[in-house]
């Protein structure tokens, strides 16, 4: 502590001995008039801070640089999505109609539809060596039967063969009529690999004989493996080098129920990567360019935001500091947390996120324009998410208007009631998810599974397709019938007319309140006094006398109901 300092704690505590070796008599007027400057410095450093930009260019004639930079981010964070995004589009639709070609091209009798979870299914011993066979036939004619840039995957020069595994438990004798079965639980696979070229030979059927011969009361499964190749060429009507994928199909005879139902799934994994041979002329290579021009600008934006951002925050902790010293040595007492929060501005820590959030997706998606990376999905998660935030902080500026700024301090102030709500309600809901999973997953398909029972009973609060979840219930058992009823009348006569209701009445009551104390005044908290230039602090006498003044949090005394309205910067 310097002397001025300390010369004016003694003589802010009333001390009669002003001298003391180290304080003159004739500073103490000094002294006083170099507090009252700092604080009416510290007072005007307060009210700029918690201006609006507009207000900051009245005051001091100073560019807002960082709303400008904000908006130039909002529209160019925007644009690299939206280009992204169309290019992500056909990277999914070709991988879609791919999958759907796939289907057409190697499953027999497939529909164009699939089955619930699967693709097709069999039921005759014929069916299963037909569809089996149609298989083989169908990739050895591949490339006189599609239509598109598809071919056999090769490495290093050697075509990649097709391989096909059988498991089925080890030893296995099953008589129903006799109700006697006996059988190794061990399995074992056995596979075996054709080379495409060799598909076009008749003898190799007769040459594996043995291997086809199904046993079909041990058989689990049959599986075929095969790689393809193949370009998406459409990218370069967007201006877009072509990649290139393999393609790892999985055909799977699935007879894990031996139920006389066997079921066929086709599994289908795309990988991209860039193609190594390629000569393109027109302009995709040189738009390419200008896209990795335009994304490395727009993390030059980014960075600049992020840190005038985070130099905003170090600012608001230097404020924060001066202005709980200055309270500690004139009024005895600590800030309080509500004022304390108003320096933490968490709209810079949600633009800082959304900051490094596009920077990482804009260096993912130049890596994937270069064809080094083929993380689409990863790079839209950043860009996506970063965006959504973006946008989210526009809230920001609307708060400035008055009408806006009614909506956004009520869900400043509703938003702690209705997480402790949502906690509360989500406890029953969760019971309801559990019991609906294990009673009426047997019976129903939409309560099949937990992530499916949370969603069905989600758009039953919301009032979505309540008929047929109650239609889709068959009598197979009229106890679990009965259940479902009490089940369901419960759970949307408690979530609709209770829940629902109260849930919006938390908002509503909030945005009462906020429109009251529009008409009346806002509680005023320690800060909004002292930038009034009020000299009431009430708590200032009684924690003098306490000796608490450092470890109590003195705020000024406001009804529970209030503690979430805080001053709006």
């Amino acid at each position: 502590m310097d002397l001025n300092m300390e010369c004016f704690v003694r003589y802010n505590e009333g001390s009669d001995t002003v001298r003391n070796g180290t304080c003159p008599v004739s500073s103490s007027a000094t002294v006083a008039q170099d507090i009252m400057d700092e604080e009416e410095i510290l007072r005007d450093d307060l009210k700029y801070y918690f201006m609006n930009p507009c207000e900051k260019y009245r005051a001091r004639r100073q560019l807002p640089w960082k709303l400008g930079v904000q908006i130039l981010k909002i529209i160019m964070v925007t644009t690299q999505l939206v280009l992204f995004g169309l290019n992500n589009q056909l990277v999914v639709s070709y991988k879609e109609e791919n999958s759907m070609a796939f289907k057409n091209l190697f499953l027999k009798g497939y529909s164009g539809a699939d089955e619930d979870d699967y693709s097709m299914a069999v039921y005759s011993q014929q069916d299963v060596y037909d569809s089996l066979f149609y298989v083989l036939d169908q990739y050895a004619q591949l490339k006189n039967l599609s239509v598109g840039p598809v071919s056999y995957a090769a490495d290093d020069t050697k075509l990649v063969p097709l391989v096909i595994c059988k498991e089925h438990y080890r030893r296995a004798s099953v008589e129903p009529s006799d109700e006697f079965y006996d059988i190794d639980a061990q399995t074992e696979t056995v596979c075996l690999k054709l080379d495409p070229t060799t598909l076009d030979d008749s003898n190799w059927r007769r040459d594996n004989q043995s291997f086809f011969v199904l046993d079909f009361y041990r058989l689990i499964d049959v599986k075929i493996t095969f790689q393809l190749k193949g370009i998406n060429l459409q990218t370069v009507r967007s201006r877009e080098l072509p990649d290139c994928y393999t393609f790892f199909v999985t055909i799977t005879f699935d007879n894990k129920c031996h139920s006389g139902k066997m079921k066929i799934f086709l599994d289908f994994d795309a990988v991209s990567s860039a193609c190594k041979n390629w000569k393109i002329s027109g302009t995709a290579q040189k738009n390419t360019h200008y896209l990795l021009i335009f994304d490395g600008f727009v993390i030059v934006v980014c960075l600049t935001s992020a840190v005038l951002c985070t130099r905003s925050i170090v600012l608001a902790v230097k404020l924060l500091q001066r202005f709980s010293r200055f309270f500690q040595i004139n009024y005895k007492r600590k800030v309080c947390e509500a004022d304390q929060t108003e320096f933490l501005n968490g709209w810079y820590i949600l633009v800082i996120i959304s900051d490094i959030l596009a920077i990482v997706g804009s260096i993912l998606k130049m890596e994937i324009q270069a064809k080094s990376l083929t993380s689409y999905d990863v790079c839209s998660i950043f860009l996506g998410t970063s965006t959504l935030l973006v946008w989210v902080g526009v809230i920001r500026y609307l708060g400035y208007f008055q009408k806006y700024n009614v909506l956004i301090l009520t869900m400043k102030a509703a938003f702690p009631k209705v997480l402790r709500f949502c906690c509360c309600a989500g406890m029953i809901y969760l019971g309801y998810t559990f019991c609906g999973w294990i009673v009426l997953g047997p019976y129903h398909e939409k309560f099949e599974g937990l992530s499916r029972v949370a969603e069905c009973l989600f758009s039953l609060v919301n009032g979505d397709d309540m008929f047929p979840t109650f239609a889709q219930f068959q009598e197979k058992s009229s106890l679990v019938w009965l259940f479902s009823r009490v089940y369901l009348y419960s759970f949307i006569s408690l979530f609709i007319y209770m829940v629902l209701s109260l849930f919006i009445a938390l908002i509503t009551d909030s945005y009462e309140t906020i429109k009251n104390y529009q008409k009346t005044g806002f509680p005023m908290t320690d800060l909004q006094k002292f930038l009034k230039e009020h000299k009431d602090f009430p708590c200032s006498e009684d924690s003098r006398e306490t000796g608490t003044d450092y470890l109590v949090l003195c705020c000024c005394r406001r009804p529970p109901t209030d503690d979430d309205i805080l001053l709006i910067s």
